[in-house]
């Protein structure tokens, strides 16, 4: 292996380091930042994006509350739920886990969430926000990406940067991140011709397809850095990323590994904005340098 490993696992320490500062700076001033978690349903790999969640929140000192909802719920229930927990003064933030059961629409559900406690970045109002650099609460695992190269002394600035992958929740919010520092920033998807060109040509390649092992060592431009996004469980109950690791890890500069690249920064920075929220509702100020 030649690339430089980028351990997301170790970069998501030094920042929950930060956060339990920032906790303690807040509730020495009255407030304990407040996190609540609602899930539909029984999906087994969402019970364990809770737990991790509330494992971490509770490492830190934000108060967790998860709230486990039987998948028969209607609609209008859930988001009377959602509703009475924007009402309540020690919920800061407010985390709806997707996907949701066939029959509820994520979206209304997302909308329902007061613009203030939604800390996961998703509401139309945030993600307009996003576009015009404004968002107090940018989506977590894009902004993930973010700090981690910031913390690795990766500029985008000035590079060419490549995002398979154009979902609300990573590929399209990724390229409004990297436009505002600075990378010229390409999108493709499904559809895109001649892909694997496209991607030869990235500085910074980022893969969020949600296919294994999709991008292949020869699609990497020598000395690219390389982000994988995905996750996927293969038949033998491995996981991996959409990068195919061991052939791209030859050509890349730097790389992450799936699992502990961006998995672990992106709960980290849902611990950064549950923060921001409980400072925000009281008007108080965080300290930059403590919460990214």
């Amino acid at each position: 292996m030649s690339a430089t490993l980028i351990d997301g696992k170790r970069i998501a320490e030094h920042f929950r380091e930060r956060y339990k500062l920032q906790t303690a700076k807040l509730a020495a001033a009255g407030v304990v930042p407040g996190l609540a978690v609602v899930i539909v349903g029984d999906d087994p790999a969402s019970q364990v994006y809770v737990r991790n969640k509330a494992r971490a929140c509770e490492s830190i000192g934000i108060r967790s509350q998860v709230h486990a909802l039987p998948s028969s719920i209607s609609q209008a229930e859930l988001i009377a739920f959602v509703q009475k927990l924007n009402a309540d003064a020690e919920v800061h933030g407010i985390l709806v886990q997707l996907p949701l059961p066939g029959h509820l629409d994520d979206r209304a559900v997302i909308e329902s969430i007061a613009l203030d406690k939604d800390v996961d970045g998703f509401h139309y109002a945030n993600m307009g926000r996003l576009v015009i650099d404004e968002s107090p609460f940018p989506p977590c695992t894009p902004y993930g990406v973010m700090q981690m190269l910031r913390h690795e002394g990766i500029s985008v600035d000035g590079k060419h940067a490549v995002i398979i992958g154009r979902s609300n929740i990573v590929g399209k919010p990724q390229a409004m991140l990297m436009l505002k520092e600075g990378a010229t920033v390409t999108i493709c998807h499904s559809r895109t011709q001649g892909l694997a060109e496209h991607c030869r040509r990235a500085d910074i390649l980022v893969a969020a397809v949600g296919r294994a092992n999709f991008v292949r060592g020869d699609w990497v431009k020598p000395g690219a850095v390389v982000i994988d996004v995905g996750i996927n469980r293969l038949g033998d109950g491995t996981l991996c990323g959409d990068v195919h690791f061991a052939e791209a890890s030859q050509v890349a500069s730097a790389i992450t590994p799936v699992p502990g690249g961006v998995g672990p920064m992106t709960i980290a920075m849902l611990l950064g904005n549950t923060l921001r929220a409980a400072a925000r509702v009281r008007g108080l100020s965080i300290d930059e340098a403590g919460v990214a």
